[in-house]
């Protein structure tokens, strides 16, 4: 026993990622609201760049007879969900590169009735993304679902854009005043853990500072997921800046 406050650190998470999205808790009910309709209370899911486990938790206490397999990069992050999640035999946690063409190799199912991911593919540009999507259709099984809940910029509204925008950040500049933590201050309270210090140094010589990827419209996905071999794909939620795609297989 390590004596680390895993869930006090999930907890930290959750609060330093809502200063980014005030609605996250929303747009995981819409997500597993979309699982219970399309493949049931009892599914098999593959929480795609997990992070600390964020959607498994969610999943786990809506859905308490549901698996989830957790594949990620990031030495620190997977620590805190490996940690959070000891004991509990519904959850296994993957490391993986979701830009290494084998990576699903490593996984310990072919196949899956749900594939989720929050806030993270926007790490990737356009063309390995792409060429995720086109696993990720083969991960799912016939009648299950890929979500992805992301930045999804519409470069055809750029005044929308904006204003959207500036009223975001003089929110948030407004809480980081009063004391909020921001990503790189979360980071550097993680790198002050006696636990988490070297898996942190290990995410930074990965990832660097933050990774420069892409932020296409909700409608760029959808096309790319249909041509990826989805039957159907639209967003089922959305904010000023952010969506919930939903892709059926």
């Amino acid at each position: 026993m390590t004596g680390t406050d895993w869930a006090g650190w999930q907890q930290s998470w959750d609060r330093q990622q809502e200063w980014y999205m005030p609605d996250r808790e929303e747009r995981f009910r819409v997500m597993l609201d979309m699982v219970e309709a399309l493949v049931g209370p009892k599914p098999r899911v593959l929480d795609l760049a997990c992070g600390t486990g964020s959607i498994t938790s969610r999943l786990l206490r809506r859905f308490p007879d549901a698996t989830s397999i957790g594949v990620d990069l990031d030495p620190a992050l997977l620590a805190i969900a490996e940690g959070s999640f000891a004991g509990d035999e519904r959850v296994t946690f993957v490391t993986a590169d979701l830009k290494d063409p084998s990576w699903a190799e490593s996984l310990p199912y072919g196949s899956y009735d749900a594939v989720l991911t929050a806030t993270a593919l926007h790490w990737l540009h356009s063309e390995p993304l792409t060429a995720l999507y086109g696993q990720l259709a083969g991960l799912v099984r016939e009648g299950g679902v890929f979500m992805n809940a992301d930045h999804m910029i519409d470069e055809a509204t750029p005044r929308i854009n904006a204003a959207e925008r500036a009223q975001r950040h003089a929110r948030m500049d407004r809480e980081k005043a009063a004391g909020v933590l921001d990503w790189a201050d979360w980071w550097a309270l993680a790198a002050q853990d006696p636990v988490l210090a070297g898996p942190t140094a290990r995410r930074f010589e990965i990832y660097g500072e933050h990774a420069d990827g892409d932020t296409p419209s909700p409608r760029w996905h959808a096309e790319a997921l249909r041509a990826a071999g989805f039957g159907e794909a639209r967003p089922v939620w959305s904010s000023p800046s952010d969506t919930l795609l939903l892709a059926v297989k």
